[in-house]
């Protein structure tokens, strides 16, 4: 709040407005108020990524909260949208851009430089994953297979959550693990040193990033155990 509160007027603050990356924990709707009063006060334009609508949650209703929030304060925001996660259109990278405006001058005049931008940067974009989303999203019963879909992933992922925290406690792994059944999302900051990462990948083949973050989507009740035990002997001896 106080690097906030120290930005200029007018400048961007982005923001995830969902399932945060990395770190899995994200803004209580009383938090997210108070950035919107402290944004609004302080005439900064936010910019909401919502690139994981459905994971934290597993209601995409509910995981749009910042983004109905920031619409009924009356604010101008952008929203950088993807459905390249929540629809499983990793190869296409289906998105789009909202601008929220106070008149439709306003857009208009977004949009020509919006123009701008994309015209040397892609031009035309590809349309096979719009298609495939807009024909979900027309459909009643294809869009609630989605909608289900959605709430048994992240339903999955919330499992595998407590399988890892749970048994890295029973294992006695020195440490604390609660933090990972906290977090939301498809990923976790596990605490994890970049030598004991290191060590996870070169040693256990456990493939993550050095700062300690790791896919929860990823596990599984097959592969579990196997990243338990991988991190409990890094741990001990990184």
């Amino acid at each position: 709040m106080d690097c906030l509160s120290e930005a200029p007027a007018g400048s961007v603050i982005l923001l995830h407005a969902v399932a945060h990356n990395p770190t899995g924990m994200d803004f209580t709707h009383e938090e997210w108020q108070e950035v919107q009063k402290l944004l609004q006060e302080r005439h900064l334009i936010p910019l909401l990524d919502c690139a994981y609508q459905g994971y934290a949650s597993g209601d995409l209703d509910r995981d749009a909260y910042a983004l109905r929030l920031f619409y009924q304060s009356g604010m101008e925001f952008f929203v950088a949208q993807s459905f390249a996660k929540n629809f499983g259109l990793y190869g296409e990278r289906a998105g789009m851009c909202h601008f929220v405006t106070k008149s439709a001058d306003l857009a208009a005049r977004a949009l020509s430089q919006l123009k701008l931008i994309i015209r040397p940067m892609y031009s035309s974009p590809p349309i096979h994953g719009g298609l495939i989303v807009k024909t979900i999203l027309e459909n009643p019963a294809y869009e609630k297979e989605w909608r289900d879909e959605l709430t048994a992933i992240s339903g999955r992922i919330g499992e595998m959550r407590i399988l890892l925290s749970d048994g890295l406690s029973a294992k006695g792994t020195p440490g604390t693990w609660g933090h990972i059944k906290k977090q939301i999302g498809m990923f976790s900051f596990t605490g994890l040193t970049v030598a004991q990462s290191e060590r996870m990948i070169n040693k256990h083949h456990v493939y993550m990033l050095k700062n300690g973050r790791i896919s929860m989507a990823g596990l599984n009740k097959h592969n579990i155990q196997y990243v338990i035990d991988a991190m409990d002997e890094c741990v001990r001896n990184a």
